[in-house]
């Protein structure tokens, strides 16, 4: 027969195999009894369906010790700025225009105020774990808030406000431009709508750092008819201008044809008087040198005459008293000596 010996610990066998499943119980709920706070995040611990701790503060980050699971549970948090980005959704503005709105909203869970670290049960952290608990069924929640707000503030809102600009090489201004005025209205109703009492973050722990208007497109059924509008709008345009270019060229036109003709008829005024003035300086001239020697100016206007009449093929018939004649058979006059002669010898004598 076979002898059962004891082991050398001095334990049977079944007390050997309980030992290790109690080592190994131990083991396995000994990680559970330690809580490493990492600095992105907030953790709550439970016991038996009672929170006992909560570390929210950023000195709370490292280790900490609790009762094993499922005596107390952990539950942790993201603290960082989260960004949800909605479905964009059809919407229609005051004048009847649909649009496709795309925006996002940026929200965290917050840290405490001092006011709300004196009651564990309002701090952000909490509220979000009793009211929301995970951050999809959050996100879900901003989601169809947003789009309720957003139908309301874009129905008050016409689509030339809306997509105005004041020049169309920059397009829409950055600093204070409507959609700017329209996403810091979607993040005050966000907050706290005008008929709640409370806000977001007493509701359900969230604070809304931003909403913006990520994108607005047309519906691709309305794409067609839109851009033809639109040409048809900046062809309109474009001949008020083009009207407008016309009509300003005439003026500008007619006010230099004027001046022109102004400035051709003092032009002209000047150049008859100065003309004028040298006619007359030019006859003067000609009387004096007449007046000096009528006889040499005679011959010169005989020897023009001549010029005037007589070529190859002239035959001229001439009285013998003419001047013209005397002149071609007697040649032109000589001067006659007037000085008186040079005195001779004798009659210089005494």
């Amino acid at each position: 027969m076979p002898v059962d010996y004891p082991s050398a610990a001095g334990f049977s066998l079944p007390r050997r195999i309980g030992l290790w499943l109690a080592l190994l119980i131990a083991i396995c709920l000994v990680p559970t009894c330690l809580v490493f706070v990492d600095e992105t995040e907030f953790v709550i611990v439970q016991r038996l369906g009672k929170i006992v701790a909560i570390y929210d503060r950023p000195e709370d980050k490292g280790p900490h010790v609790k009762w094993p699971w499922p005596v107390e549970q952990s539950f942790r948090f993201d603290r960082r700025l989260r960004i949800s980005t909605p479905p964009g959704r059809e919407l229609f503005t005051r004048d009847r225009k649909n649009l496709i709105v795309e925006a996002y909203i940026g929200w965290r869970i917050p840290e405490p105020t001092p006011e709300e670290m004196a009651d564990p049960a309002q701090r952000p952290v909490v509220r979000f774990y009793r009211s929301l608990g995970q951050a999809d069924l959050a996100e879900s929640r901003l989601s169809s808030r947003l789009q309720a707000i957003l139908t309301a503030q874009l129905g008050q809102t016409e689509l030339s406000h809306l997509l105005s600009v004041s020049d169309s090489e920059t397009g829409p201004q950055p600093i204070d431009s409507p959609l700017d005025q329209l996403s810091a209205a979607l993040q005050k109703e966000l907050t706290q709508r005008p008929g709640e009492s409370t806000s977001l973050r007493e509701q359900l722990g969230i604070e809304i750092v931003d909403v913006r208007i990520k994108r607005l497109n047309l519906p691709s059924g309305n794409l067609q008819a839109v851009y033809e509008r639109m040409r048809s709008e900046r062809q309109r345009i474009a001949e008020q201008y083009r009207s407008a270019g016309l009509a300003e060229s005439r003026i500008i036109r007619s006010r230099a044809e004027r001046q022109a003709t102004e400035l051709l008829a003092q032009a002209n005024a000047e150049a008859e008087r100065i003309k004028a003035g040298g006619e007359a300086e030019a006859l003067r001239i000609l009387n004096e040198a007449h007046a000096e020697d009528p006889e040499f100016y005679e011959v010169l206007q005989a020897l023009d005459a001549y010029k005037q009449l007589l070529n190859e093929q002239t035959t001229l018939v001439l009285s013998a008293s003419n001047s013209l004649w005397k002149l071609l058979t007697d040649g032109p006059p000589r001067a006659t000596d007037t000085a008186a002669p040079p005195a001779t010898s004798a009659e210089k004598s005494p």
